[in-house]
């Protein structure tokens, strides 16, 4: 059956599956239903947008590299007397290295100019730059923030993993509640069909006069307590059946309610590894330095390096320089003359530097913090995949002692019915057999529910997105 049949069927009413035959049951395998949480759940696609974030804040960082027009157009005229309109267009170009290139326009009339604007009728054309000798040559607020930009990009994608992971984790836990809760209903299910059939040939014996009438009484509580616990693990799954429905989504951000001829892929346990892609990773294979978190602190790092450098770059003097030639033709190129010029030089250092060193101080204070981060995050992550790693190897074993302790249950409790319809056993012998089978039964669930959620946090330990759903 095509895997969004499925799907077809989620999204249909209560009265449609009402209508639908018990045994039409379809299976939501694992693999399909982690699909959907990728793809739709909206904490997968906000975190979709930690990447757009990153692009946006880039987008703005190189901005600050935009060529720039600026026209400063200023006039005033007063009782029919024009006393001065000054035009002043600029073209400029910044660059990496505190440099920019920039052309200018100017043309000015009027009865009572300054001195210094008079320039030709036609007005005056100049070519030059301005650059950053001292402060800002290296590094300036502008190359800081597109450096962070790039880095802060990075990180996005890193933060969008462990986002994308965690959902992914939650929603697995979510599926392995039901399925453990399924589990049990069969095994109710199954021992209360069991216990009713008892309940009948045992009516037949008193009737008969083969057994006493207490027998009746002891088998009709076991038939009791079966249904109690059968209808006690219903209402498990109820809400075990709508905390997944919590994860699951269509497009267009349409909920959708998990209805009750869907049912758990009861094999989850074969396919996990693939799913989850965690297969054939054994231990020595994990690089620690590809984690996520490790790389989106990492890039933190370097983009509060560039702060750094940037903070320790103020401790130096401003030398701002600008030479600009001058010339009365459009044609630049072909008019240079050095004689002709406007130019100048800015000096600026504070004395004491108090404000720029304890800046500096504190982008330190933040690297060497961010970097006991790093230190911790790297030995938790380390040891608790290494834990995690051991905690499988058990869950394997415990996994294998279950399986014999359920099969040696279900060996006594079968001696212990052939005794009975010998005439060699009693009810009440049989029912202890039978509720110690129940138990080893529930209990491998319980083991089994653990073994998965293992699986889901070795996934979660490694940050992993899946990439083949």
């Amino acid at each position: 059956m095509n895997k969004y049949v499925g799907l077809i069927f989620l999204t249909l009413t209560s009265l449609t599956f009402a209508q639908t035959p018990i045994q039409d049951t379809l299976v939501l395998s694992f693999s399909e239903y982690l699909g959907y949480v990728k793809k739709f759940h909206p904490i997968a696609k906000q975190a979709e947008l930690t990447i757009q974030m990153g692009q946006a804040n880039l987008m703005k960082a190189r901005g600050g590299f935009d060529p720039k027009i600026e026209v400063d157009n200023e006039r005033k005229k007063f009782k029919n007397l024009e006393y001065f309109d000054e035009l002043n267009a600029t073209f400029k170009i910044p660059t990496w290295y505190g440099i920019e290139l920039k052309g200018n326009f100017e043309q000015n009339t009027g009865e009572f100019l300054n001195p210094q604007a008079f320039v030709p009728d036609d007005g005056l054309y100049s070519a030059g730059i301005s650059a950053s000798l001292g402060q800002g040559l290296l590094i300036n607020k502008r190359m800081a923030d597109l450096k962070k930009a790039k880095f802060f990009r990075e990180q996005t994608k890193a933060d969008r993993e462990m986002l994308i992971n965690q959902i992914l984790y939650e929603a697995s836990l979510a599926y392995f509640n039901w399925l453990q809760t399924y589990n049990e209903i069969q095994i109710y299910t199954q021992f209360l069909e069991n216990a009713t059939i008892r309940l009948e040939g045992v009516k037949s014996s008193v009737v008969n006069g083969d057994k006493a009438a207490i027998d009746s009484i002891e088998a009709g509580i076991t038939v009791k307590n079966r249904a109690l616990g059968l209808e006690q693990s219903k209402v498990k799954l109820m809400k075990a059946s709508l905390e997944l429905s919590t994860f699951l989504w269509l497009n267009d951000d349409i909920p959708v309610e998990i209805q009750p001829n869907v049912i758990p892929d009861a094999l989850v346990e074969e396919s996990i590894d693939d799913v989850l892609e965690i297969s054939g990773l054994p231990l020595t294979d994990f690089a620690l330095e590809n984690h996520p978190k490790l790389r989106s602190l990492n890039f933190k790092f370097d983009g509060l390096e560039v702060d750094r450098r940037l903070k320790a770059n103020k401790l130096l003097p401003k030398i701002d320089v600008q030479y600009n030639f001058l010339t009365e033709t459009a044609d630049v190129a072909r008019s240079f003359n050095t004689n002709q010029y406007k130019g100048g030089f800015n000096i600026a250092f504070p004395l004491f530097l108090r404000k720029e060193r304890g800046d500096l101080r504190l982008a330190k204070v933040k690297l060497e913090d961010l970097q006991f981060e790093i230190d911790n995050a790297t030995i938790e992550i380390q040891n608790k995949v290494l834990a995690i790693y051991r905690e499988l190897e058990s869950f394997e074993t415990q996994n294998r002692l279950i399986d014999d302790i359920v099969t040696d249950y279900a060996t006594m409790l079968n001696a212990e019915e052939r005794k009975f319809n010998f005439g060699e056993s009693s009810i009440f012998l049989i029912n202890s057999r039978e509720k110690s089978l129940i138990d080893s039964q529930l209990k491998s669930v319980e083991l089994q529910n653990k073994f998965l959620k293992a699986k889901a946090t070795l996934f979660n330990s490694l940050s992993r997105d899946l990439d083949n759903l």
